[in-house]
Parts: C-alpha cells; sequence; structure tokens
C-alpha cells in the first residue's frame, strides 16, 4: 500500500508535524542561516540570488539553480522599473511570511483555506534618505496590514490564528524589534 501524504492547504502536515518534533528533540536543528549575493547592475538596478543555505544541522544544496529577484526603483526616483524597489521588496516579504504562518497554522489546526490576500501599505518620508533633513527617519514611518480570509472556521478562530502569526513571523519580528546589522567594507 502506498504511504499516502496528509496534505492540507497544500502544505504536507505529517512533514510538518515531524519538523516540529524533530526541533523539540534536537533544538539545534532549528538553527538556520540563509544568505544572499547582490549586485549591483547600473544606475538603480540590482540583481540578488539566493541559492545554498544552512539548516536543519547541514548545508542545503536542494536549489540547483539560484532564485533571482531583480531590484530597481521606479522612474520618480530615477530607476527604470527593472523590479521592486527594496521597500516594496520589504514588504513582498512581511506578505510571504505572514502568508505561509497564517497557511502552515490553519493546517496544523485542520483549517481549509480557499483565499487568502494581504495588502499592505508602507508610509514612508524621504527627507532622511535625500539627506534633506535628519529629522524624519529613512525607513517606513508605519506599515498598515489588511487581510481577507476565506476559509471553513468561524471568524473568531480565523482571528486568534492571526494573533498567533503575528506573535511567530519572523519578518514581521524584525520589523518590530531591533536586530543587529553588522555593515562592513571588505
Amino acid at each position: 500500500m502506498e504511504n499516502v501524504a496528509h496534505k492540507k492547504n497544500g502544505v504536507n502536515v505529517d512533514q510538518l508535524v515531524g519538523t516540529i518534533d524533530a526541533v523539540k528533540k534536537d533544538p539545534e536543528v532549528a538553527d538556520f542561516r540563509f544568505r544572499a549575493r547582490t549586485e549591483w547592475l547600473g544606475g538603480g538596478h540590482c540583481r540578488t540570488t539566493f541559492q545554498n543555505f544552512y539548516g536543519a544541522k547541514q548545508e542545503d544544496t536542494s536549489r540547483n539553480v539560484p532564485i533571482v529577484v531583480e531590484g530597481d526603483e521606479p522612474p520618480v526616483l530615477l530607476g527604470e522599473n527593472q523590479g521592486a524597489n527594496a521597500v516594496e521588496a520589504l514588504l513582498h516579504a512581511l506578505g510571504s511570511c505572514l502568508s505561509v504562518g497564517f497557511i502552515y497554522n490553519a493546517a496544523a489546526r485542520d483549517i481549509n483555506v480557499e483565499s487568502l490576500t494581504f495588502d499592505i501599505e508602507g508610509h514612508l518620508d524621504l527627507h532622511a534618505f535625500l539627506g534633506i533633513s535628519d529629522k524624519t527617519r529613512p525607513g517606513y514611518q508605519r506599515i498598515q496590514v489588511n487581510y481577507k480570509v476565506k476559509a471553513d472556521a468561524p471568524k473568531e478562530e480565523l482571528k486568534e490564528l492571526c494573533d498567533y502569526v503575528q506573535k511567530t513571523s519572523p519578518v514581521l519580528d524584525v520589523l518590530r524589534n531591533p536586530v543587529t546589522v553588522n555593515v562592513e567594507m571588505i
């Protein structure tokens, strides 16, 4: 008899539970180091590649072909729209992280999700970035996230799930809490 994985919302729930159990047994399994290489291509255009990373106590080489993300600026900011700009990419990272967290946790709770969308808007003042003022911060002043979900669970349960995901989202945590970033010229 063929062993069929228990899937919910496209997530292999058996593998998810197995991962949780593995981390509980050996906390070092949870140590991951993701890497990116960004190369400037001209003007506001750059290219970031992601390939190997360290996780689950070993180098992961499962990506035969690198994942490539293009970055640029819109023409109003002197670019050519060859990719999302960095602060737009940050909104993508937040939406992606919240989506994964919601879907994986819904699957673990046996909730079928039919649709899920996050509308995210970041408010940014360019004065600091342009060197005009040191009174405003160069990053987002605030980010508004609105989500819509259609699922087979009561609204209260979906709200509780969203609250839980906010507590466990790595990207939301990085945005809400200071993180040490070292920048060095080599």
